[in-house]
């Protein structure tokens, strides 16, 4: 088994993205979920996963029940040791440092020799307490902040402490990739961190081809690509396409593995238009797009509402599964086309947008 260091504000988003390179993935303090198993590779090319390590055990979120907990686990490991400590939005109220030096002393009674720059193992220490809420199916998946004193009714308070051996942790390169910083860039674009979760929920990995027929900038088809998945994007608008094509040349073209450790996907960009896709029946095994905002599509042939129902029922046709990212909701218009909504997010951008994330099968 596995716990998960969550990254960002929005868990059950983080958690959702994370069952693609885990397995069971069950939430059990703010920041923190634990798993039946874990793909390190995966692991290195999720966006809001920060670390994934070997559980030792779970015990309340406090130094005392940590060296507690430590002193009587079962260690099957020799050679040299760090502790690395972190309490989650300082919810806990831990000294890391000393968690860190005290843990380390157990280790150091147990036989190992510390080393902080270049361990054999490393040991996490994750404290969290918050409220574990629940869904409307009684599922403990829904976090709220620690300091959330909201309505008791909606879950228990929890105090946990994980103790495990690091496995693997995300590639944090996501700044190289900001919009403004590509070859082409464009106002709107999406950040890298949401791009590379989505394309990780709708099943970016080596061997799956990941379309985006609204592919703007091909900011979510870098993403794609760089987990290792070949992608195919299609933009109605000229100057789009031939933007996307010279930003995924300069991040998938190059012959190296990308940072995560994968194979750089494969690519093609062609102009086309969303509700009339040059792709045969089930031919992709996800579809990603990011619909257009404000009222007014930039298609002179379609209004706004029209497009998106058009793209619904293309992708419907040529996947099994999609996730559409939008300023609003479409669920009634997904339901429509034939879509079964799995999950719905809100990711909150800034006081004047926030997008909702609808991921369908």
């Amino acid at each position: 088994m596995y716990f998960l260091e969550l990254g960002g504000e929005d868990d059950a988003f983080a958690t959702r993205e994370a069952e693609s390179a885990a397995a069971d993935v069950r939430p059990v303090a703010p920041g923190l979920a634990v798993a039946n198993a874990a793909v390190p590779e995966r692991i290195r090319g999720l966006a809001y996963t920060h670390r994934a390590s070997a559980l030792l055990g779970r015990t309340d979120a406090d130094l005392a029940s940590a060296t507690a907990l430590l002193e009587a686990a079962p260690i099957d490991r020799s050679g040299t040791v760090a502790v690395r400590a972190t309490d989650v939005h300082g919810s806990a109220g831990v000294a890391t440092d000393r968690a860190e030096r005290e843990l380390g002393q157990v280790l150091v009674d147990r036989g190992f020799e510390v080393d902080l720059e270049d361990p054999d193992h490393v040991l996490r220490a994750a404290f969290s307490e918050g409220r574990l809420e629940r869904d409307e199916n009684g599922r403990d998946d829904l976090l709220s902040a620690p300091d959330d004193e909201g309505d008791e009714s909606r879950g228990e308070r929890v105090s946990v402490c994980a103790l495990g051996w690091l496995a693997a942790e995300s590639v944090r390169d996501f700044g190289t990739r900001a919009p403004t910083d590509k070859p082409f860039f464009q106002p709107g674009s999406m950040d890298p961190l949401l791009a590379r979760a989505v394309a990780n929920v709708v099943g970016a990995r080596p061997g799956a081809t990941i379309l985006d027929p609204m592919c703007g900038t091909g900011g979510v088809l870098v993403e794609a690509g760089l987990v290792g998945a070949d992608v195919v994007g299609t933009d109605a608008q000229a100057k789009m396409a031939r933007g996307a094509r010279t930003n995924l040349e300069h991040f998938l073209e190059p012959d190296e593995p990308s940072p995560t450790g994968a194979e750089r996907g494969s690519w093609h960009v062609g102009r086309g238009d969303a509700t009339r896709l040059p792709i045969a029946d089930d031919a992709v095994d996800g579809v990603v797009f990011d619909a257009p905002y404000g009222r007014q599509s930039k298609i002179d042939t379609h209004r706004l509402e029209d497009l998106v129902s058009g793209a619904l029922a293309e992708t419907r046709r040529v996947a099994s599964r999609a996730v559409v990212v939008a300023d609003r909701s479409w669920a009634a218009e997904a339901r429509e086309a034939g879509w079964e909504l799995e999950a719905a997010f809100e990711r909150r951008v800034h006081r004047s947008l926030t997008r909702y994330v609808l991921v369908l099968e």
